[in-house]
């Protein structure tokens, strides 16, 4: 077991080092290593205004795809999980996990079908690439709230408050709400996560202006080597920032519920 775990990560682990190695380096041709070390990829990779543009897109989209995922997820979850009817449930169910299922081309696809049209002629717009983000990334937030509220038995605390009183907004605002937050965060650390590395959709439905980080990133490796790893780099980095923040989220709505009890 223990080699096997060893050869997984040495297979996980060593094109990372890889990249990052070779982004240090002058000149990488049929070696394994690079040789001579350099900076000026970093320098070169900042002094490109596609990629200064495209890395402010990312951003905007991110942001703007955890604001609306926020918006949609805490209140469907929330009539999901107050749902009396399975088949409601079911039916929901369906309808938010295939975004999961079918591969995201074929909703880019659809998306060039229906907003390339003289009716609704949105396609390249950055606001249609973060609505493509809210499809793809929604039912990962949806399922983890939906799981925390069965976890945190909203249904008793919920009763408790009408017992005492207070109405459905008042029980959401100042019950429901406030015991999600930190599900709320994991959450969208990993809504964040997803839409920061997602290219099929964005490669397809994004105009020029709008084009994010990963779809220009593709341009690096048609130069320079260095040039490529350092691009790759920097998502990367991105990439493990967002996961390290889920991580710290996840500890410490674990470390809140064990206080709880």
């Amino acid at each position: 077991m223990a080699l096997i775990t060893g050869l997984y990560l040495a297979f996980l682990f060593t094109p990372i080092v890889l990249l990052f190695v070779g982004s240090f380096g002058e000149t990488w041709t049929n070696t394994l290593l690079p040789s001579g070390a350099t900076l000026s990829w970093y320098v070169e990779l900042w002094g490109e205004g596609s990629f200064r543009r495209a890395f402010v897109v990312s951003i905007e989209v991110v942001a703007a795809t955890c604001v609306f995922c926020t918006l949609l997820a805490v209140p469907l979850a929330y009539a999901l999980y107050r749902s009396a009817s399975r088949g409601v449930l079911l039916a929901a169910r369906i309808v938010f996990l295939l975004p999961i299922a079918a591969p995201p081309v074929v909703l880019a696809f659809g998306f060039i079908l229906v907003f390339s049209s003289d009716a609704l002629p949105w396609l390249g717009s950055i606001w249609l690439l973060i609505a493509g983000h809210v499809v793809l990334t929604l039912p990962y937030l949806l399922q983890t709230l939906v799981a925390d509220m069965r976890h945190l038995r909203l249904d008793a605390l919920e009763l408790a408050a009408e017992s005492l009183g207070a109405s459905l907004r008042e029980r959401f605002l100042d019950v429901v709400v406030p015991l999600l937050r930190h599900s709320l965060g994991s959450g969208l650390i990993m809504v964040a996560a997803l839409s920061i590395g997602e290219f099929q959709l964005s490669n397809l439905i994004a105009g020029f202006l709008s084009r994010p980080y990963p779809v220009v990133l593709l341009q690096a490796f048609y130069g320079a080597t260095g040039f490529a790893c350092a691009a790759t780099v920097v998502l990367l980095t991105l990439a493990l920032l967002a996961a390290a923040g889920g991580a710290f989220a996840a500890r410490s709505a674990s470390a809140y519920r064990q206080a709880r009890r």
